[in-house]
């Protein structure tokens, strides 16, 4: 990988270039060579309106200039009276925004390419009439490049800066072609003149954001493409550069992260904060870390070449248990990570209210979340939070059709023909009855989260300080503080806790398996104790088998990742992929025996513990429904009577 010193780029030079960003959008002459500039739409108003809008513009900078200045393009004018409104919408006013901002960060880069080239000077020469004639050619391919370099940034940043209003559907464009590379300022005119072009029918603020973000990502394409073949363009790709105020990264012709993360609107919690469920923080501080490893050039990560990445789990517990609290402590995490690395992350939620009663639109919800959590261009975080709700089981005539499509995304997303697990994104179910979800889509979790709350006396008495708060005069007593959280030795004794299953009929089976082949410390037994689990459990099934080696990969993984690989990007974060690799495999731990027999058990217990929770519902709705045909028929005989 080809190493580039990061630069910041002055915000002072970006301002410089506001005016003549302003007058690009305000309006210019353009004569292009694909065909006529579209009409201006006229809006249609009422009686006694003057046809020149009284209105100042919502957008800063251009309040009391006019919009009829002359000019083929004004796109200041078009997109303002989108939809036919005269006052500018707010969606209007961060387009225009966007755009003059994107167009200032374009012409300070060309400035810094003009002058790592040395264009500069010769531009100096041909204003003076004094460019030497041997030079002529040189500086052609220079201004080429510059201009290959502007269209480069106005597209990316454009997107980047638009990114959080990018719906979940790509208006159809028909691509770009008016790109010039005779000069930057003609580049930039004939970029703009397109764009303007494809407003023209644009409806409303909606579908001038959609159509812009378009064709930001076309132009972007396009000139990726002409700058293959383009010579001179090492003054634009030789370099890195990052618009502190936006944290937006230039790195040559390669798109910006194309969209920009959300920005979490969560209380984050510290893992001290989480008291009890020790394996399944544990998990999720590991999980975090592993996600920030991703590699934005290679689109990889190495915990997936590796075998230890967790795709999706599934957060189980009682209401009151602290799934919530969970979420909140890994999304902090990963945002605390992402910000030291300059990663842009995204976090979003499935929810109840995604199941809509109108036919294919909760599939398209779900789609919808899958694509913005799975993005390579971002640290992805998607919940699905009481999963029991929000996806039906198949089969079910209680469940709805919505509930069902949903059923069926996450089915094809989280384990489909085409699920491609690149490991910048994970994805958390979560349930207070896990045996209520679809038994596919719950084995399709490749790890389990028992989140069961607090257990002992002492992790009683920690949430009870913690939640107490500090503003009270109550000594402590006889008890180390916080001491039982150390998250160690806790996650230590919670693994050999599953040393022998907990489940009574699985604990059976166990003590069965271990009587006749002794300790269970070789292939051969181990998988004559899963043969025996599968006997007795016709749900335990190859994909079972498959999600407890997952299991068994991620704990080879348990180790600690030193924490200066995370307070500051250079040590890890920022290293090549081939050297993160390297690195990880370093420290991958040896798979055991006894390993391999506690993830089993875990597994077994937990899918035992669904069953049976299973049964006694079905069981216990079966006989309301006896008890409530006999009440039916002896009020009936009581009526004949």
């Amino acid at each position: 990988m080809e190493s580039r010193d990061e630069m910041e780029l002055p915000e002072a030079r970006v301002r410089a270039h506001y005016p003549q960003a302003l007058g690009l959008l305000t309006g210019f002459d353009h004569a292009p060579r694909l065909g006529t500039a579209a009409p201006l739409a006229e809006a249609e108003r009422s009686p006694g309106i003057p046809r020149t809008s009284r209105f100042r513009s919502t957008t800063p900078g251009l309040a009391g200039l006019s919009t009829q200045r002359p000019g083929a393009v004004r796109l200041v004018e078009r997109i303002e009276r989108a939809g036919g409104d005269d006052l500018p919408s707010a969606l209007s006013a961060t387009v225009l925004r966007a755009l003059r901002r994107a167009l200032a960060i374009a012409l300070a880069v060309g400035d810094e390419v003009s002058a790592r080239s040395g264009a500069a000077e010769l531009k100096r020469a041909n204003l003076e009439n004094r460019l030497p004639a041997e030079q002529a050619g040189a500086f052609k391919e220079m201004l080429a490049a510059e201009s290959l370099a502007v269209l480069s940034v106005l597209a990316n940043a454009t997107g980047f800066l638009l990114a959080e209003h990018a719906g979940a559907e790509s208006p159809d464009i028909g691509g770009v072609a008016e790109i010039l590379t005779d000069a930057p300022h003609l580049a930039l005119q004939g970029a703009l003149w397109e764009l303007d072009q494809k407003l023209a029918t644009a409806p409303d603020d909606k579908a001038v954001a959609a159509i812009t973000l378009a064709w930001a990502e076309a132009l972007a394409a396009a000139v990726r493409a002409r700058a293959e073949t383009a010579p001179r363009t090492q003054a634009f790709t030789g370099a890195r550069w990052r618009v502190a105020a936006d944290d937006l990264p230039i790195a040559g012709f390669a798109p910006a992260t194309r969209a920009r993360g959300k920005l979490v609107q969560m209380a984050f919690k510290r893992p001290e904060e989480v008291v009890g469920n020790a394996i399944a923080k544990h998990q999720a501080m590991r999980l975090a870390r592993m996600l920030v490893a991703y590699d934005f050039e290679r689109r990889l990560n190495p915990f997936v070449e590796l075998g230890g990445f967790i795709f999706t789990f599934l957060g189980d517990g009682r209401p009151g248990t602290g799934k919530t609290t969970l979420i909140q402590m890994m999304a902090g995490l990963i945002n605390e990570y992402c910000t030291v690395a300059g990663y842009p992350f995204r976090y979003a939620n499935l929810g109840i209210d995604n199941v809509d009663s109108y036919q294919g639109k909760s599939g398209q919800n779900a789609r919808a979340f899958i694509d913005s959590v799975i993005d390579p261009a971002v640290i992805g975080f998607g919940t699905i939070d009481d999963i029991d709700q929000v996806a039906g089981r198949r089969g079910d005539r209680q469940s709805s059709s919505g509930q069902q499509e949903i059923t069926a995304v996450l089915m094809d997303a989280f384990a489909g023909a085409g699920t491609v697990v690149r490991g910048n994104a994970t994805f958390g179910m979560f349930s207070n009855h896990a045996e209520s979800i679809d038994d596919a889509l719950r084995q399709r979790a490749g790890a389990r989260f028992l989140i069961d709350g607090p257990k002992t006396r002492e992790d009683y008495i920690d949430i009870f300080a913690l939640l107490l708060g500090k503003r009270h005069d109550i000594p402590v007593g006889e008890h180390d503080l916080m001491k039982a959280q150390e998250i160690r030795t806790a996650v230590r004794e919670g693994y050999a806790g599953h040393d022998r299953p907990t489940e009574a009929s699985l604990a059976a089976i166990w003590d069965d398996v271990s009587a006749r082949l002794g300790p269970v410390d070789t292939l051969a037994e181990i998988g004559t104790y899963l043969h025996a689990i599968a006997e007795a459990e016709p749900r335990f099934t190859g994909r079972a088998v498959k999600n407890i080696t997952d299991a068994i990969k991620t704990r080879a993984m348990d180790f600690e990742m030193p924490d200066e690989w995370f307070t500051t990007p250079e040590p890890f974060l920022h290293q090549p992929y081939d050297r993160k690799l390297e690195m990880i495999a370093a420290l991958r731990q040896p798979i055991t025996p006894a390993m391999v027999v506690q993830e089993i058990n875990r597994y077994a217990d937990s899918e035992w513990r669904y069953a049976e929770t299973a049964d006694e519902s079905a069981i216990e709705e079966t006989v309301r429904g006896m008890e409530r045909m006999a009440e039916a028929k002896r009020r009936y005989e009581g009526g004949a009577g």
